[in-house]
């Protein structure tokens, strides 16, 4: 891997102008395999992003993290030297159908922005993912996790099977992270369907939705300012309220959007994913099941394996450089596919097994799942934690669990996500 400028006898990028497309079918139906193949074909491919627009994949994982940690990539189009044209992500807003006046909330928040905004912003919400927060958080998480197992049995259809996702992922992420950020208990079901809403990519959802959405949050924020609690809603109030408007009124909301959906939706599907993982791999369960202890490096290979996020957001060149041998100018569109770095054979021996032992204890984080760089996940600590309890209390409240039918599961497919719709289990033989 090579990060260098270009030079004069730079060769002409060996693939088509064209390439392949993020909405290609098998890149949808099977991303594993797919963008393993552009991964072979070479380090950096030309093809196309959601919209059509040309994007370069950036696929091997030495090379991904060199380009997530590397500050001539930055994530806003306005920020390349020279550029003042149209912002290119307009056109996934246009295929949205998202109004131009609420663009900002989608494309101007914490994991889009770059320095000086982005280290002004991530401290503003740090304290309150601190680890030792964060573990604090440990038994509220297991009491709501063996509540939601508790119930289960209740939600079984007449063919004697339940939906995980519906039933225990999905209510025990969205209440964890809204309990943090401080949105009222009755408002949870609401924010887990805007959630459902914003990832589906369905114009006509979201364009009802999403506007609903921001006028809530501006009221939440006034509300919440007449009576502060102690929650992140509030910790941002009072550092906008006492800190010269360095955190606008936009920006404060903005970061309550990206914090409950990004967190939830992640989670929720880490959990159906890693379940399903297991059930399928009956030799790492019952490792798991033999050794509890093994659980924190069992979620990390379970969110190298089958973490939801699969890219990293499009980053942008500053200047012309070489990215391992392929020139890239000023201005071109970066797509770092997380899933292909994870599966990555000059990384990992063996990578497409499932293995709970890969990654050693106390060793630095072994993949790129949470990414890398200035925009490593912030929620990674508390996304663990809820894998963590969740699978423990899982395994203890449903010993017999099971995969309920046709292995083929019912999968979402959109570009750059591996989710899940349902995820249909048996309790009991």
């Amino acid at each position: 891997m090579s990060l260098t400028s270009p030079d004069a006898a730079c060769p002409v990028g060996p693939h088509s102008a064209r390439g392949p497309h993020m909405m290609d079918p098998e890149l949808l139906a099977d991303p594993f395999a797919g963008y393993g193949r552009l991964r072979e074909q070479g380090p950096v491919v030309r093809g196309r992003f959601v919209d059509g627009t040309p994007v370069w994949f950036v696929t091997r994982y030495d090379d991904v993290r060199a380009v997530l940690r590397d500050p001539r990539f930055v994530n806003t189009p306005s920020h390349v030297p020279g550029e003042d044209g149209a912002d290119p992500r307009d056109g996934m807003m246009e295929l949205l159908k998202v109004p131009e006046k609420l663009r900002v909330y989608l494309l101007g928040s914490i994991l889009d922005s770059d320095p000086p905004d982005h280290p002004r912003l991530r401290r503003l919400v740090t304290r309150a993912f601190a680890a030792r927060r964060i573990l604090g958080l440990r038994p509220g998480i297991e009491r709501t996790a063996d509540r939601l197992l508790a119930g289960l049995p209740a939600k079984e259809l007449d063919d004697g099977t339940v939906d995980l996702l519906e039933h225990f992922a999905y209510p025990l992420s969205i209440t964890v992270i809204c309990e943090l950020v401080g949105i009222p208990a009755d408002d949870v079901e609401q924010w887990r369907e805007w959630g459902g809403d914003l990832v589906s990519m369905r114009p006509e959802r979201l364009q009802h939705s999403f506007p609903v959405m921001i006028e809530y949050c501006h009221e939440l924020v006034e509300r919440r300012r007449a009576a502060l609690r102690d929650d992140l809603l509030s910790e941002l109030i009072r550092v906008q309220d006492h800190d010269g408007g360095r955190l606008s009124d936009t920006e404060l909301v903005t970061m309550v959007l990206t914090l409950v959906l990004a967190g939830h939706e992640t989670s929720a599907h880490l959990i159906g994913n890693g379940t399903a993982a297991l059930l399928a791999h009956p030799d790492q369960l019952a490792l798991l099941r033999a050794d509890p202890g093994l659980l924190p490096r069992a979620v990390h290979e379970l969110m190298r394996w089958c973490g939801s996020v699969q890219v990293a957001r499009l980053r942008y060149a500053t200047e012309d450089l070489l990215l391992s041998g392929t020139p890239i100018a000023r201005g071109d569109a970066l797509q770092a596919v997380l899933v292909s770095a994870n599966f990555d054979p000059r990384h990992y021996t063996d990578p497409d097994r499932l293995d709970l032992t890969r990654h050693q204890e106390g060793q630095a984080e072994n993949h790129v799942g949470f990414g890398h760089g200035i925009h490593y996940c912030l929620g990674a600590t508390l996304a663990r934690q809820e894998a963590e309890v969740a699978f423990s209390r899982l395994l203890a409240h449903c010993p017999d669990l099971a995969l309920a039918g046709d292995p083929e599961l019912d999968r979402a497919r959109l570009p750059g996500s591996w989710r899940l719709n349902a995820l249909r289990l048996r309790l009991r033989p």
